[in-house]
């Protein structure tokens, strides 16, 4: 692993390149409707460490890990819940092998499908499964905990206080907004990137950002809503490819890796220090957006 974290590193004022896609990347591989993407860390662990060290080969400084739905209650759904300790360390184990030693696993940690509003789970059902994936990705190997494609507050901060209070690793957090009909940017739940980047600042998180539901372009507002808010803070985000249109029954993200390119450097003047890609980016996206960085 670096001898330094995340964050020192970026106090030198290099813009680091995170990964793309993993989702329709292990669709691409031969992942099929209603199986557990997540256990292809057990299943098929070579897949998943392919995707990994394509994006090292792209150029990326850090990658992610096959656990974005690796919470005890989405691995539920499949049957799977025992092994979610299992599954996260084996995730974090594929992706440490594809970074090496010179290159950060940030882990990924998605939403769990629950929400405290409807009554489902309490802020403490989160609080607990977070603190079993966090300490299962540590063990992995992870260097920091990326929370992501969050909506609610108390989701996103009970998943920041699990890692930060249950690991030594760095804590990434990103939301997930959309426009309104205001031209205001929110997130599902009615969060503003705001609000999102001072709470999660004050839960613990080093890195704050937003990931999903926009291509670049829609980005660059948000980062730079995020970065009055939040002047001194690192600016994390993760972009799709485009918003998806639907073809002939299946979603195809429309920008291309040249179009993204072509938006970075008013990305990293909005305020980005890390930039990566979402849903439908490659590892020519990749490539091309680390080009574009100088």
């Amino acid at each position: 692993m670096r001898k330094v974290k995340i964050t020192e590193a970026l106090k030198e004022g290099k813009i680091l390149i995170s990964d793309g896609a993993w989702g329709t990347f292990l669709q691409a591989r031969g992942l099929k409707p209603g199986q557990c993407p997540e256990y292809w860390c057990l299943e098929r662990p070579d897949e998943v460490f392919l995707v990994a060290k394509s994006y090292i080969d792209a150029g990326a400084d850090m990658i992610e890990t096959n656990s974005f739905g690796g919470s005890r209650f989405k691995l539920a759904h499949y049957g799977l819940a025992e092994k979610t300790f299992e599954i996260n360390e084996a995730a974090a184990r594929i992706s440490r092998k594809a970074a090496g030693s010179d290159h950060w696993v940030i882990a990924s940690v998605g939403p769990t499908g629950k929400m405290t509003a409807m009554g489902d789970v309490t802020e403490e059902d989160f609080y607990s499964a977070f603190q079993e994936q966090a300490k299962a990705l540590a063990k992995g190997g992870a260097d920091a905990i990326c929370v992501e494609t969050m909506s609610a507050l108390d989701e996103a901060t009970a998943a920041i206080r699990a890692a930060r209070e249950n690991t030594q690793l760095e804590v990434l957090c990103t939301l997930t907004f959309q426009k309104t009909v205001r031209g205001e940017y929110r997130t599902m739940m009615g969060v503003s990137p705001t609000d999102a980047a001072k709470a999660s600042l004050e839960a613990g998180a080093h890195i704050v950002g937003t990931n999903c539901g926009n291509g670049i372009e829609g980005m660059i507002d948000i980062v730079k809503e995020i970065r009055a808010a939040v002047p001194d803070a690192p600016i994390l985000v993760h972009a799709n490819a485009g918003l998806p249109k639907n073809i002939n029954g299946r979603d195809v993200f429309p920008e291309t890796p040249e179009k993204m390119a072509s938006l970075v450097p008013a990305l990293i003047r909005a305020g980005a220090n890390i930039i990566g890609g979402c849903c439908g980016t490659t590892p020519d996206h990749i490539r091309a957006i680390k080009k574009a960085s100088g």
